[in-house]
């Protein structure tokens, strides 16, 4: 018969993940691999007597949830990648080492319960993958900056044209009557290639599997209102952010920012020069609510009902003739909802909009 433990020694001892199994009773490890030393900078032997100064080093904003999750493994659940960060000793504030522990509770006979699992360094992934993030986030914002702000200088040479137009179509010059026409129409062309290539972005970043991961979603919030914040004086609108430094939540970044961005930029569609523009954020007991709230136009009572449709008959032009697809509260609604939550919109003609996404504060595995 195959030993499958002397199989598998080769790769628990010289691979980069820390394999170790902890008997629950006596609180106490019986076996760490030798990358132990890699991943924890301890030997094995020494795991025992180091581990409150390591338990000790857990980052403040991770030791609830990691409670959250010890508790689910006692029960017998199966936990995996769960990320929790170290605080490293002696080094720059705020330096961390990001860990990655898969776990499960085993159960041989009464009062002999284990816990087996690994435990993987993932500090230089989680890096990357931040970088990235804060890259695609500031990406999303200046493409919707500078779609706003090369849209303007066309739609006003498309109203002067028109004006123009008004005004000398008594001549019958036919050839300046052309011109003018030609103006017009290479402005709007313009316009809507702006705009689909900012629509098309949104729609192909959004179309791949759902990452959900453990997120700071208040800071999220804070670093996108701060990007358009940076812009104000070339969007001629006031943007405010109003909650929590930090509230943590799992999702998936790159979407659900996406949304929050998008729905930004329907209210700078939507909202005359020298409004303001507020994400507030708010933790209950039960849910995280977000609330987008606006100075805008408003939307008309008959549209908002079927302002999620897809396709919708509610898309409207915006203040400055901005184009809109009639796709994006679709494909909002739709991010919204795979993270188990809903999304709906409050409006008055000429007093504003409102849109409140809430999500529930106990997540499904």
């Amino acid at each position: 018969m195959l030993d499958f433990a002397t199989l598998f020694r080769p790769l628990a001892e010289r691979g980069q993940l820390l394999y170790f199994v902890y008997h629950l009773e006596s609180g106490r490890v019986v076996y760490a691999s030798a990358s132990c030393q890699t991943v924890l900078g301890v030997e094995p032997e020494e795991l025992n007597s180091e581990l409150p100064h390591i338990l000790a080093r857990l980052h403040p904003d991770d030791v609830s949830y990691a409670q959250t999750r010890l508790g689910h493994l006692r029960q017998g659940r199966f936990v995996e990648d769960v990320e929790v960060r170290l605080v490293k000793p002696d080094d720059a504030e705020g330096a961390v080492q990001w860990l990655c522990v898969t776990a499960a509770r085993v159960e041989q006979e009464p009062n002999t319960t284990y816990i087996s699992g690994t435990v993987q360094d993932v500090t230089r992934n989680r890096e990357y993958l931040e970088n990235a993030d804060r890259f695609n986030t500031k990406k999303n914002t200046t493409l919707e900056i500078l779609s706003h702000d090369l849209a303007g200088p066309f739609i006003m040479i498309k109203q002067v044209a028109g004006f123009v137009s008004e005004k000398v179509g008594e001549l019958n010059d036919n050839t300046l009557n052309e011109l003018l026409s030609v103006m017009q129409t290479t402005c709007q062309d313009s316009i809507n290639m702006i705009r689909d290539f900012v629509d098309t972005e949104f729609l192909e970043s959004v179309n791949v599997q759902m990452k959900p991961e453990r997120t700071n979603l208040a800071e999220e919030l804070q670093q996108l209102i701060g990007q358009f914040q940076s812009s104000e004086e070339n969007l001629s609108k006031h943007f405010v952010y109003e909650g929590p430094e930090q509230l943590y939540y799992s999702l998936d970044k790159n979407k659900f920012m996406q949304v929050l961005n998008n729905l930004l930029s329907n209210s700078i569609k939507f909202t005359p020069d020298g409004g303001q523009i507020t994400i507030q954020l708010q933790e209950g007991e039960q849910e995280v609510q977000i609330r987008v709230v606006d100075t805008g136009v408003g939307i008309p009572t008959a549209l908002q009902p079927v302002l999620f449709e897809r396709f919708t008959p509610a898309r409207r032009p915006g203040l400055r003739g901005e184009k809109t697809t009639g796709l994006g509260m679709s494909i909002i609604k739709a991010i919204v909802e795979l993270h188990g939550g809903r999304i709906w919109v409050e409006s008055k003609e000429g007093q504003g909009s409102t849109f409140y996404i809430v999500l529930p504060r106990e997540q499904p595995e």
